[in-house]
C-alpha cells in the first residue's frame, strides 16, 4: 500500500484536483511537508479508473492496485540516483537495492541527469498501456541539471496524448524560469502546527514540539531527525554546548547539516540580540546576546562556508574550525 498518511496532504490534494487547469503542476513549498508525497497522490488520481469527478483515488480499482505495487506501466517517477532508494522505500514502493561504490567508482549523483530524461522521453512517446493518461512525478526538480531541464522543455509545453507532469520542488526558485512558466503552480505550505503534533505523537516521536519547532514547523524533518536519534533535550543543548566551544554536539553529523543548525542557532541569537524570541531553540536554551555585529559577521562567514559543505577537505577539521568560529562570535556578542 502507498505510504501518504499526511493529513494536511488532504485539502491540497482535493483543491489541485479541482482546479488544476494544466497538464503539468509543480508541487512548492519547504522541504519536509510532503511535496513528493502530494505529487505521487496526484499521479495515482490522475491515472484512477473508478474515482468520482475531483475525488482522490479510489486505492481499490485495477490502476490503483498496480500502482501500489511499483508496476503501474503509465507511470513514471523521476530521482536522482542519490534519493532513488530512500524516497521509494518512504512510498512504500518497490525499490532495488543499490550496490556499495566500488572504490574509484563515483557515488549516486544527487543531480536528474540528460539520461534519465532521454530514458523518460522514450516512455512519454510510446502509447498508454491502460488506454488512459500517462503521468510522470519528477523530484526534487530543482535537480534537474541544465541539460536535462532543457531536454524536457518541448515534452513539458507540448506532451503527447494524455500525458501529465507532477513536478515537486522545496526550491523552486532555482528551476529554469522556462520550466516554471509551463507548469501551474501548486504552494504546499507549512502544516497547521496542531496536525503536525498530533501527526509525530502518532508516530511515537518524544519532545515533538522541540523537534518541529527546531525544523521550522517541518513534521518530516522532525521525524527523521528523530528516527536519526536526535532528542528535544540533546538539541536544547546545542547552543551551551557551542558556546563551550564542545566540537562533540556536532560532530557526529555530516557537514551540510552542521552548517544548518550552525545557521539556526546564529539566527535565533540575532533574533534575540534584537529582543525578540528564537525560532528553532527554546528562549531557556539560548544566551542573550548584547550585539548583533559579530553574529552578523558570523552569519555571513557561515554562508560561505556553506559552498563547501558537501566537499570539505577534512572534515573533523572543518568542524572543529566552525565550532570555534561559533564560539568566538557569540563571546564577541555577549559583550
Amino acid at each position: 500500500m502507498l505510504n501518504a498518511d499526511l493529513p494536511w496532504l488532504q485539502a491540497p490534494l482535493a483543491d489541485a484536483l479541482a482546479r488544476a487547469r494544466s497538464h503539468a503542476l509543480l508541487v512548492q513549498g519547504p522541504a519536509g511537508v510532503g511535496q513528493l508525497e502530494l505529487a505521487v497522490k496526484l499521479a495515482q488520481s490522475w491515472l484512477c479508473e473508478d474515482r468520482a469527478e475531483n475525488q482522490p483515488a479510489c486505492s481499490h480499482c485495477a490502476s490503483c492496485k498496480l500502482f501500489a505495487s511499483g508496476t503501474h506501466p503509465d507511470f513514471q517517477l523521476l530521482l536522482p540516483e542519490a534519493l532513488d532508494a530512500s524516497a521509494r522505500e518512504s512510498l512504500g514502493l518497490p525499490f532495488e537495492e543499490a550496490e556499495a561504490p566500488k572504490a574509484g567508482k563515483a557515488k549516486p549523483s544527487r543531480e536528474i541527469k540528460v539520461e534519465a530524461v532521454r530514458n523518460l522521453l522514450a516512455f512519454a512517446q510510446a502509447t498508454s498501456a491502460r488506454g488512459r493518461a500517462k503521468v510522470v512525478v519528477i523530484f526534487p526538480a530543482e535537480a534537474l541539471n541544465g541539460i536535462a531541464a532543457n531536454a524536457l522543455l518541448k515534452t513539458l509545453e507540448e506532451p503527447s496524448g494524455l500525458l501529465r507532469f507532477a513536478l515537486a520542488s522545496h526550491d523552486s526558485a532555482s528551476l529554469l524560469p522556462t520550466i516554471r512558466s509551463r507548469c501551474q503552480p501548486l504552494p504546499l505550505p507549512l502544516p497547521d502546527r496542531a496536525a503536525a503534533l498530533a501527526w509525530l505523537a502518532a508516530k511515537g516521536v518524544d519532545g515533538a514540539e522541540g523537534l518541529l519547532a527546531a525544523t521550522g514547523g517541518r513534521p518530516q524533518q522532525a521525524l527523521a531527525w528523530h528516527e536519526a536519534g536526535l532528542t528535544d533535550a540533546t538539541w536544547q543543548a546545542i547552543p551551551k554546548r557551542v558556546a563551550r566551544g564542545e566540537v562533540a554536539a556536532l560532530s557526529d553529523w555530516a557537514p551540510p547539516r552542521v552548517i544548518d543548525v550552525l545557521q539556526r542557532l546564529c539566527h535565533d541569537l540575532v533574533r534575540r540580540s534584537h529582543g525578540q524570541p528564537g525560532q528553532f531553540f527554546a528562549a531557556a536554551a539560548l544566551p542573550l546576546p548584547k550585539r548583533a555585529a559579530p553574529l552578523l559577521a558570523w552569519d555571513a562567514e557561515l554562508r560561505r562556508a556553506a559552498r563547501h559543505a558537501e566537499h570539505p577537505l577534512n572534515a573533523g577539521l572543518w568542524i572543529e574550525a566552525l565550532v570555534a568560529q561559533a564560539q568566538t562570535a557569540m563571546m564577541a556578542a555577549a559583550r
